[in-house]
């Protein structure tokens, strides 16, 4: 699968991700620094699904109407950090078919699959 890394994504998540196959842009290696907008639209040109833990991102595409490829959005506390990458993995693998096009909510042992606006 394709994705795009916003700053805030644990770049742990990159790693796994880059080591499992998967084709991920990391917004610190490419473009560091740009808005919130400037991810999606990267995202949407190049068919990405965005890795986030910017909760802007759900403004964006709910409240703005914002279209997305998908966003997977994660709130992993302190506490909870080393288990990421691997539940990232497993979303993926148990998940994917459904993740191009949703907004996904990852929290320690639990996930949220939703679409987009409309």
């Amino acid at each position: 699968m394709r994705f795009l890394a916003d700053e805030s994504c644990d770049y742990a998540v990159v790693r796994a991700l880059r080591t499992a196959g998967h084709d991920v842009l990391a917004m610190t290696e490419i473009s560091p620094r740009v808005d919130d907008q400037a991810v999606m639209d990267h995202a949407v040109r190049e068919e990405r699904i965005v890795l986030t833990e910017d909760k802007d991102f759900g403004q964006l595409v709910y409240a703005n109407a914002q279209p997305s490829r998908g966003i997977i959005f994660i709130r992993f506390p302190a506490h909870a950090r080393k288990a990421l990458p691997k539940a990232v993995l497993d979303l993926i693998r148990e998940k994917g078919g459904q993740l191009a096009g949703s907004f996904v909510v990852m929290r320690p042992g639990r996930v949220r699959i939703g679409g987009g606006p409309g």
